[in-house]
Parts: structure tokens; sequence; C-alpha cells
């Protein structure tokens, strides 16, 4: 396929130009589900360019690793910056590059890189493994295992894009990485898990994968092994989820992370936190610096990463590190609806019937708007009511107080989070259906009072907790774990919060959202 067309050099092209220049030939003669099935989106040479520049390497000779090689746009773009260092005499790199059809074009950008640096007289060479790289290193993972006494020489530099996609439970490669990951695993997180290890000490590593790592259960074991041998220096978040990979049109939120190995990791290094939209304003980020334990609680017990990228957002994050509550310690507790659609058919229906079933309730994601559930609103195959038979028992939770939450937001929803009160005189049942795209929230022993379930509610849905949430989640899940760790205000607090609103009698999400920002003094930077 490759070998019938020809890509010519240009007079005085810059390595990464070229290797450009070849992705984007590649990617016109390859279908979406072959780029889907390979995990395989190549990198802008704008991001390569900035990915490169984060290296900081002085070493007269340096061992690099590519583990996701494709047409080797970030190690070109990583060495034509390392050779403004004088002292840079010899390279040796290793690429790994599994797709048959694009090694012919590997080695064409390859062989450029290694004329271009024969110029200036800098010795390179590098070997191309056709290998799966994760089942090749997966040996690094195992805790019995001494990696270097196994003559496996470690890398100085390791940069990356690698496959995103996720992974069956008995697939090999997740069986090998089972240290380090947990459930369906995505494939890019293991590629980081073996790539810290194949570092030498003080080795830097740069990636540029979904953020979707920073937080959630799948993910937990990947930040306890990764973030303690890892120290950061760069974050780079791309915010837009359509103009980082726009021409493989990927949705996703992006970020770049460059870190150093390190045997004791310093809470107080300082990391430098920048963001874009997307390409367009790459040169022109906003740049703010932290102290590592500022992102990440390495004695935390879910060690979330937070990427603040701007003064509100810090004034944000210091407002809830200042916090001690949580639903825990207020003995409220935030299930998942256990009502399965396409399970419960049978027990589903659309019309009341007055007088001849017993029926409740069913909520679904569609009737939870923020500050209001809209009941009934039906939607084709959605019914609005659950029969209550002794077989459909099960399925149902008892008629009380709570607040309903959707557990997934769509990319259209301005806030990731949107909750509804939910109180138990909305209808005369003894039982309420809800649905599996839904989160309830209630006190299992007891109840919640009214001004607990305005005061939360509203907490929820305001930009308060919106800006919190996206600091730590580049995702469109809403998880039950997150919310469970989320820190509080006191009680007290979010009963004096529902006290207002319901004195106000206005539960519009523009006065609960004003009650919240003028609760916690926030008027000012919002609006600035």
């Amino acid at each position: 396929m490759i070998n019938n067309r020809s890509l010519h050099l240009i007079a005085n092209e810059l390595p990464s130009h070229f290797a450009d220049r070849l992705g984007i030939y590649y990617a016109s003669l390859v279908n979406q589900e072959h780029k889907k099935e390979k995990g395989q989106f190549f990198t802008p040479r704008e991001i390569a360019s900035l990915m490169g520049s984060f290296a900081k390497s002085s070493d007269a000779s340096l061992r690099i690793l590519d583990p996701g090689c494709g047409t080797a746009i970030l190690t070109c773009a990583l060495i034509e910056h390392l050779v403004s260092n004088k002292n840079l005499q010899s390279i040796e790199l290793i690429v790994y590059e599994t797709d048959n059809d694009l090694i012919p074009l590997s080695i064409k950008s390859l062989e450029y890189l290694k004329e271009w640096l024969q110029s200036k007289r800098i010795d390179f060479n590098y070997s191309i493994n056709t290998k799966d790289f994760v089942l090749e290193n997966a040996n690094c993972l195992s805790e019995n295992v001494n990696l270097f006494s196994e003559k496996t020489e470690p890398f100085d530099i390791i940069i990356s894009n690698p496959p995103y996609f996720k992974l069956p439970i008995d697939d090999k490669r997740s069986i090998a990485a089972k240290t380090v990951v947990n459930g369906h695993p995505n494939i890019y997180a293991i590629f980081m898990a073996v790539s810290a290890k194949l570092l030498k000490e003080n080795g830097e590593i740069i990636f540029i994968t979904p953020r979707s790592y920073a937080s959630g259960s799948y993910f937990k074991l990947f930040r306890e092994y990764f973030f303690k041998i890892i120290e950061i220096d760069n974050v780079h978040l791309f915010v837009s989820r359509k103009d980082t990979f726009n021409r493989d049109k990927v949705l996703q939120e992006t970020v770049i992370i460059k870190g150093k190995r390190k045997e004791k990791n310093n809470p107080t290094h300082n990391v430098v936190v920048s963001s874009s939209q997307g390409l367009k304003d790459i040169l022109t980020p906003e740049t703010k610096t932290f102290n590592q334990k500022v992102l990440i609680d390495l004695s935390s017990n879910e060690k979330i990463l937070y990427l603040p990228t701007n003064d509100f957002e810090e004034s944000i994050l210091n407002i809830f590190k200042n916090w001690n509550g949580n639903l825990n310690k207020y003995n409220i507790q935030i299930s998942t609806g256990p009502v399965v659609g396409f399970r419960s058919k049978e027990y589903i229906q659309e019309n009341y019937q007055n007088g001849t079933v017993f029926l409740a309730p069913l909520f679904w994601l569609h009737n939870v708007k923020q500050m209001i559930l809209e009941w009934p609103l039906p939607k084709p195959e959605k019914g609005q009511y659950v029969r209550i038979e002794n077989e459909s028992k099960s399925i149902l939770i008892p008629n009380k107080n709570y607040i309903l939450l959707r557990r997934f937001s769509s990319k259209d929803d301005k806030s990731r989070l949107i909750a509804a009160p939910y109180f138990c005189n909305f209808i005369k049942s003894e039982y309420i259906g809800v649905e599996n795209k839904v989160n309830y929230i209630y006190r299992p022993k007891g109840h919640l009072d009214r001004n607990e379930i305005v005061g939360l509610c509203a907490l929820l849905n305001s930009i308060l907790f919106d800006s919190f949430f996206r600091i730590f989640n580049g995702n469109v899940n809403v998880s039950a774990t997150e919310l469970r760790e989320i820190p509080l205000p006191k009680l007290e607090t979010i009963k004096e919060i529902g006290n207002n609103i319901i004195l106000s009698n206005d539960f519009s999400v523009e006065n609960t959202n004003k009650i919240v920002i003028e609760q916690f003094e926030l008027s000012t930077c919002i609006y600035e």
C-alpha cells in the first residue's frame, strides 16, 4: 500500500515537519476503523514541538525510547530541541511500532533524522522493535524482578503518544499489568506504567494521553504506582475535546505530562501547569506554578491529580482543601439506581393505570434537571412507571427524601453535575424507581431534612462544585466513588444554604447559585 507512492523531501526541511507530512499521508490511506482498532492518532506538529521542549537533559550521550513510534514525529521534535545542547554527541534510539504498513514510513522518517543529525556531527543509531511494547517489557512491573539485573539498560528520556483503547480483563496485557491497573484498563496507562519503570534515576518521561487517569477507581492502582516513582515537572492541559486531534476526529480531553523518575518524591517540588483550548493558542497558554503537593496528595487514599489552570480555579481548590466534611461523615450515602431498563422491561410501563395495578414512579436520566425533577416526561422506551410486585421490589427503593444525580453529563451540558431534589411527598407511593444511569443520595438509617437536601443539591449544581469537579475530572462520568471523596463544608453551612433558598422561595439555578456564591464570598473572583 505504502510503496505505491512516495513522498519527497523539501529542501532544508526539519525532520519533525517531514514526519508530520508522512503522518498526514498515512492517515489518508487508512479508515477510521483502522485508527480505532490500533488506538492510532498521529500527533500534530505543534503538540510534538511543545512536548519536545519539556526535555531538560544536557548529557552528551542519550538513550531515548519512543514506545508508540508512528512516523516518529515526537522523536524528531524532541531531538530538534535537544540539539540546542552544544554538548550533545551521540543518541541511541529504540522505537516500537506494530503496524506493518506504517513501518516503512517510520524508517523513512528516521533515516532522514539520521541524515539531519550527521550534518550536525551527532552520532545517531536507531532500532525498530515490532513486538508488543507491553508484553515485551511487562516483567518490569513484577515486584519480584530486578529489571536492571537482567541487563536491560535504562533510558534517559521516554516520549510517547501511546495508543488509546480499553482492554478486556482477560487480555494478555491486562493480565501482565494487573499490579498497576484494574477493571477494563485503557492501554495508554499500561504504556505509562511500563515506561516509568524503564527510566533511569532522574530520567525524563513525556506523554500525551487522555486525562482520565487523573481520578476514578479504574486508575487508582495506576496513580499509586506511577506517582510513587515519577515527580511531575510540567503539565499541559488541552481544554477543548475537539481541537487537539481534530484531523483524526478524536473527542478527548487530553493532557501532556512531563516528569522525572525519583527514588524519593519531593512534595514541595514546583510544577508548571499550562493550558490552551487546542492548537490555535498553544503558543500563548495560561500558565501557573504550584507545589506538587497542591496538585496531588500522595498520602491520600485516592491520589487524585488536580489540574487548576487559573487564579479562579486555584481559589476553588483552596476552598475545598480547607473543608473537612464529606458524605460519610454526615451519615449520607450515595448509590446507583437499581433499575436496569433492558432487564426490567416486564415491570416498566408508559402510562398510569388507576386502580388496576400498584405503580411507582420511575426516574431516568432525562427526568433529572438542575434543581428540578421533571416527571412524568415520557420518551420512547423510557416508561415513567414501575409496577410494584413482589418480584420487582428488589429493584425499588423506599419512598423517602433523596437527591437524584445524573451519572453522566452530555458533551453539550454546561455543567458536569446535574442534581435534583426529591421529597417523599412528591407522590403517594410506598416505593420509587431510580434507573441505573442516575445516582441517589440518602441517609441510610434516618432521613435527610429538607434544608439538607436543598443545600446539598444547590452546592452540587453550583459553579463552585462544577469548577472543582472539572479541575480533576475530564470525563462525562460522575463517579459515586469520587463524590464520596469530595470535601464538603460543615453540615450547619449546608443547612444554612438550604434555609436561605427555602426562605427565598426561588429554586431556580440562578438563585441557588447566587446564594452559594455569596455564602463563600466568591462573587469577585467569578465576575472579574
